[in-house]
């Protein structure tokens, strides 16, 4: 008896201790969505995309236009000059391949630039979702956006447009 007692009251203390705490949810998407600098960082980094796309693709076409080139003088060239042309082909094409990891790769320029302009942004909903849980009294925050596990969740637990009010962007 004594145990059944026991295991009721552990029972009722961990069914209190589940209730107390609070969640809510946020949709990242549709937070960015609605702040102005977010719209403006992401074109900038578009266009600067497209102009180092473009570089490496005029260097890749002059690779491509010197191989085309070589193919069709290489019967009339001699072993030094098709060694030569050889070498400078593979070099246009290794300039185009640098360019591309230097802007591309997983620590290029490309990379720098989006931390550098989405960083302060992703700080400061940080600072606002996490003022907004200290005063309301929330355990957790799951984003909806990225958490594909959630199948329904209600909308009075989303935060969305505190956050948004609490940036300075009323919706």
């Amino acid at each position: 008896m004594k145990k059944l007692l026991l295991m009721a009251f552990f029972a009722v203390i961990s069914a209190v201790s589940v209730n107390a705490q609070k969640f809510a949810l946020i949709d990242m998407e549709y937070i960015l969505k609605n702040i102005p600098a977010y719209e403006r960082a992401n074109e900038q980094l578009t266009q600067q995309s497209k102009r180092w796309q473009g570089e490496i693709d005029d260097v890749t076409m002059e690779a491509q236009n010197l191989y085309k080139k070589y193919q069709s003088e290489s019967i009339f060239l001699s072993d030094e000059q098709r060694t030569k042309r050889e070498q400078e082909i593979l070099a246009k094409e290794k300039q185009a391949s640098e360019l591309k990891r230097k802007y591309f790769g997983p620590e290029g320029e490309l990379y720098k630039k989006r931390e550098s302009l989405m960083a302060p942004i992703q700080d400061e909903i940080y600072n606002a979702v996490k003022e907004i849980c200290e005063a309301k009294g929330y355990s957790a925050v799951v984003d909806r956006a990225s958490a594909v596990s959630i199948i329904y969740a209600s909308p009075k637990i989303d935060i969305s447009n505190e956050v948004l009010v609490k940036l300075g962007y009323s919706n």
